[in-house]
């Protein structure tokens, strides 16, 4: 009589190893994240002009964390016509992302706005900026520290002063959360760009742009302090 057929052998499990190669992909995504922002600029590469302001058209500043993330937010808002990310609120001039990123300088990371009043208003820019930030921290925006990552308002005439004042007046008696609003509002002070491999990176490197994003839980924590309204 042949013998009866014997059950293949199962492939041995190694708890231990699949916890070792999680380690190892965590510490790699981390190491990912931190390169994205903290890389050197090739000394050859040029600082990026300044946008032209076409005839009616005005000039608005925010600063709100990560210039990636700001100028991304807001190139996605109709009557918008470009965005510049760059420095400013410092005490040098001329600062390199190194400079600033070292927190030597007292500058921010910062997005220079050139909008049509006609198509969006400067309190409708308000509104957006104060959805797509973390009012609630000083000198911090989700995953970064320090004076750079600060959220700001930079008014840039006496107008804006006013409508930036009358808009924190407003959120103070509507914001749908309890913590105190740290978000200063200033006068505009020079504005310097940033290298250009920073402009526009969510469409040079929309990938890894993304990564980063998601990875810094800036979405996360929008949805958390404004639900539906976030990023509105």
């Amino acid at each position: 009589m042949p013998n009866a057929p014997q059950e293949p052998q199962r492939p041995s499990r190694h708890p231990s190893l699949w916890w070792a190669l999680g380690f190892v992909l965590l510490l790699i995504g981390w190491w990912e994240l931190s390169a994205l922002r903290t890389s050197p600029i090739a000394p050859q590469q040029a600082i990026a002009g300044l946008a032209v302001v076409p005839k009616g058209a005005q000039v608005a500043i925010f600063a709100g964390g990560c210039f990636w993330c700001t100028e991304s937010d807001f190139d996605a808002v109709a009557g918008v016509l470009s965005t510049t990310s760059g420095y400013t609120g410092g005490k040098t001039s001329n600062p390199t992302y190194q400079e600033v990123a070292s927190h030597a300088t007292g500058h921010a990371e910062a997005v220079r706005i050139v909008f049509a009043p006609q198509r969006v208003t400067y309190a409708q820019l308000l509104q957006h900026y104060w959805h797509s930030i973390d009012p609630t921290v000083t000198n911090q925006q989700f995953c970064h520290h320090g004076t750079p990552y600060r959220s700001a308002i930079f008014a840039t005439d006496d107008d804006q002063w006013q409508q930036a004042q009358a808009s924190l007046q407003a959120l103070n008696l509507s914001k749908p959360f309890q913590e105190a609003i740290q978000t200063q509002i200033v006068r505009a002070d020079d504005f310097y760009p940033a290298e250009e491999e920073h402009q526009g990176y969510h469409l040079k490197n929309p990938v890894r742009y993304q990564y980063y994003r998601n990875s810094c839980g800036r979405d996360a924590r929008l949805r958390q302090l404004w639900g539906d309204l976030a990023g509105r």
